[in-house]
């Protein structure tokens, strides 16, 4: 028995929709096995599942086949999830607000914003 790649992965959750799903295994972001899949792709129990989603890599173990989006407790017992850990959030700088009415920024203002986002020398 098998299941099309694409409909496997938005079925256990790793993707919102099939179509995201399907255009990730379009652009190459989908590795069964260690090859490149299509979306049409059959997978079967004992695969591995590789797919670069998100800014992240999951790499997770085909236990059950879905053909149809069950919810998150059945999802998470149809495969292994080998994955690495999510990196760390980093703490995000706090953009510059300028204050309401005071309009465009001086040219100035401009060059100390640049230096402050890091992208003039």
């Amino acid at each position: 028995m098998s299941a099309r790649v694409d409909a496997w992965i938005w079925a256990v959750r790793l993707t919102k929709t099939r179509s995201q799903a399907a255009a990730a295994c379009r652009a190459g972001h989908v590795k069964v096995n260690g090859e490149r899949v299509k979306p049409a792709q059959a997978v079967k129990p004992g695969d591995e599942v590789r797919i670069h989603h998100g800014g992240r890599e999951r790499i997770v173990e085909v236990k059950e086949l879905h053909t149809k989006r069950v919810g998150p407790p059945v999802a998470v017992e149809a495969y292994v999830d080998n994955s690495p850990p999510p990196p760390p959030r980093e703490h995000v700088a706090v953009a510059a607000v300028r204050d309401r009415g005071t309009g465009r920024p001086t040219k100035r203002e401009r060059r100390e914003l640049d230096e402050l986002r890091g992208r003039r020398p």
